[in-house]
């Protein structure tokens, strides 16, 4: 059944905890759906996505982050990069809770986003490659662009050799909103 209102809500500060370990948990869901517990993409603390990059990115330049709230309830995150001088910005992360999947929440958290920021010129946004589900999300649904593959042979000029997180191999998408 799909939801009938999607809003975001600011993230407080005391709020921060509960969001990063729902945004842990869908991400790890995203890779134990695809791989199994077997999964070499999982960190040593058994997670996809580190507290660290969550911190740094919830702290980062620009940084926004809020709470998507479908039908009055708490269903996922999403966390901004907002560029005012440039209005070139980048979805950092999105997540929707495992049981709240395939109910039109990401969706209408994202026209949400759209809507708060009109002024955007481009938006960008990375998912690794074996993320079907935000792949057909971000391109089918939201009209984002495949724009890069960073891998082996395309290495990401934003990462450095000591940063260990993550697959290797990630889309780069864009969406153009204003020439």
């Amino acid at each position: 059944m799909k939801v009938k209102e999607v809003i975001l809500e600011p993230l407080k500060e005391k709020d921060k905890e509960q969001f990063i370990i729902e945004n842990q948990r869908a991400f790890k869901y995203g890779a134990l759906e695809e791989f199994g517990v077997r999964d070499n993409h999982i960190d040593l603390k058994g997670e996809i996505i580190s507290r660290e990059t969550i911190e740094k990115s919830l702290s980062g330049s620009g940084s926004e982050a809020f709470w998507i709230i479908a039908d009055g309830k708490e269903a996922g995150g999403l966390i901004l990069s907002v560029d005012k001088e440039t209005c070139i910005n980048h979805l950092d992360i999105l997540f929707v809770k495992p049981e709240a999947h395939s109910k039109g929440i990401g969706y209408g958290a994202w026209k949400a986003v759209e809507k708060m920021y009109p002024e955007t010129k481009i938006w960008e946004t990375y998912t690794p490659y074996f993320e079907k589900r935000n792949i057909h999300f971000y391109v089918n649904k939201c009209g984002f662009q495949i724009v890069e593959f960073f891998n082996e042979y395309n290495r990401d000029p934003n990462f450095t050799e000591d940063e260990s997180e993550g697959p290797d191999e990630m889309f780069r998408f864009i969406k153009i909103m204003k020439q």
